[in-house]
């Protein structure tokens, strides 16, 4: 996993250096369009396959849309009075870990929603209960294997608030 987030780091700050040239000729929101257009859209091309990654990993990438923001929003490091994680919230990103899981979230509701028989095929996540409204961790025997989709799906789904699950249940019930 280290040789992809290298690769993938110096791809973004290469993206980031070009851009903070051009970023003088933009208007705000046309700048944050494109940063997210060219690094953001970067760091979630594959960002599924990161979840259970080291820390040092996700926080070299956490480093990459900090910069971005800084960019983006005008604001040096040394003589800003934001922190890096105001300016994410300023431009409403969500900071990498949580990407990671939004990610996961999706596609797991994408193949309870759009997909059942990819579930099937993939001998992946069953109800526990209808009263949980969770789904079946599978069991693993090695720590790489955990972080396999079928196992690490269930995972995040289950973490998410009630709320959204029973919104989800809603949902694919008035499709049926």
């Amino acid at each position: 996993m280290a040789p992809h987030v290298k690769a993938l780091s110096s791809s973004c700050f290469y993206h980031i250096r070009s851009f903070r040239q051009i970023h003088p000729s933009l208007d705000d929101s046309m700048a944050a369009s494109m940063a997210s257009a060219f690094i953001s859209s970067r760091l979630d091309q594959l960002n599924s396959i990161l979840y259970g990654t080291p820390l040092k990993q996700t926080a070299r990438l956490q480093r990459i849309q900090h910069a971005v923001a800084r960019v983006v929003l005008y604001q040096h490091s040394r003589t800003s009075l934001l922190s890096s994680n105001e300016l994410l919230k300023q431009l409403h990103w969500l900071p990498i870990e949580w990407r990671i899981r939004f990610k996961l979230a999706t596609m797991t509701f994408k193949a309870l929603h759009t997909l059942p028989g990819f579930l099937t095929s993939c001998n992946i996540m069953s109800l526990r209960s209808s009263s949980s409204h969770q789904l079946l961790v599978p069991r693993h025997k090695l720590t790489f294997g955990s972080l396999a989709f079928r196992f690490s799906a269930p995972r995040v789904w289950n973490s998410l608030p009630v709320n959204i699950i029973i919104i989800h249940l809603l949902r694919r019930s008035s499709i049926q």
